[in-house]
């Protein structure tokens, strides 16, 4: 595996646990699927394989690799073994993806994320937050996402939500979908939406921690650290206040928990420029990408041309770089690939 400038060679890695404190409580989930203790009830988000720092800080949500060093260093000062020449040609050194785990102990606030315009217009940043949800697991009584409103909603209407704080009309004009594991969906950035209590995720975003928190009295300290430092007016111009019918809806979520073939690719046609992800049974063939790995259940082994194969368990999540290449997963397990998009797809 390559490298350049004396920096270590990009290989396959097993990362541990990155779960900085969030607002809201969970992460009992992620503890169970990987088998160790539940340090805090504010640790809802594992954010694997991540290269994108939390929103206002330098290095809180970023991973480090075994040795010390932080993966988003390691992908610069390397991004073509990481990358690849095709993927870095588009993206530079961004790895393009953020991927967590993430375990809704409680019902998130309504918020919803910029889109690429907003976020480069506003934010300084060439991306947006487009997301998808994979389920994998659920618990409680009524399991539930809600996503986009049910009804055209003015702009006077949704100002008025947010200025008097109103938690009721706000989730109550969001469509309820019941949601089982194996359940997929995508969230387009300026999609109002709330995942509920007892729903556990693989998340893929687009790489920022951009929310416009609409929903914010409960949940956090302030408007202004609602709206990421933005005007009202400005943070409200994010939102798609257009209905979401049954037809939109069905384009974005899929029921693959019944897909028992050895590949199932899991999300919407619409994610395909924003991230890539699929389940994989058994033993399979990878393609070379950089890539995250979650293993769901079962035990085996990802092997590479060179190095010893990398021990896979249950909730082992890893680190896949591009410079791999060819690389195999053997045993009994299931496990979800997280991509990037593909260079040609790309938002």
């Amino acid at each position: 595996m390559s490298s350049v400038h004396g920096s270590p060679p990009a290989r396959v890695t097993a990362l541990p646990a990155n779960q900085p404190r969030q607002f809201y409580r969970g992460g009992a989930s992620i503890a169970a699927l990987r088998g160790g203790g539940h340090d805090s009830e504010f640790g809802p988000e594992d954010w694997v394989a991540s290269t994108t720092a939390r929103f206002g800080h330098d290095e809180s949500g970023l991973s480090r690799l075994p040795d010390g060093r932080l993966l988003r260093d390691a992908v610069s000062a390397d991004p073509r073994a990481w990358l690849g020449a095709e993927h870095t040609s588009t993206f530079g050194d961004s790895t393009a993806l953020l991927v967590k785990l993430l375990d809704a102990g409680q019902r998130l606030p309504v918020h919803c994320h910029p889109d690429n315009g907003f976020a480069q217009q506003h934010l300084g940043s060439r991306f947006g937050k487009t997301e998808a949800w994979i389920v994998v697991g659920t618990s409680g009584p009524n399991p539930v996402v809600h996503l986009g409103f049910r009804d055209d909603v003015s702009p006077e209407t949704v100002a008025e939500w947010v200025r008097t704080q109103d938690s009721t009309a706000m989730l109550g004009s969001l469509n309820e979908i019941p949601v089982k594991p194996g359940d997929t969906v995508h969230v387009p950035a300026g999609t109002p939406h709330a995942i509920g209590a007892g729903v556990f995720i693989v998340e893929l975003q687009q790489p920022t921690d951009f929310s416009i928190t609409l929903e914010w009295r409960g949940f956090l300290s302030d408007a202004e650290s609602a709206f990421l430092g933005l005007e009202t007016a400005t943070a409200l111009e994010t939102v798609n206040r257009t209905r979401f019918d049954d037809a939109l809806l069905s384009s974005l979520i899929k029921r693959t928990g019944d897909a028992g073939e050895g590949r199932v690719p899991l999300l919407a046609d619409d994610a395909a420029p924003f991230f890539r992800a699929d389940r994989l049974h058994g033993s399979a063939e990878l393609d070379p990408s950089f890539g995250v790995l979650i293993v769901l259940d079962g035990s085996g082994e990802l092997h590479c041309a060179e190095g010893s194969p990398l021990q896979l368990n249950r909730g082992t999540t890893a680190v896949v770089p591009h410079a791999a290449g060819a690389t195999r997963i053997e045993g009994d397990l299931t496990t979800v690939l997280c991509r990037p998009p593909s260079a040609g797809s790309h938002a």
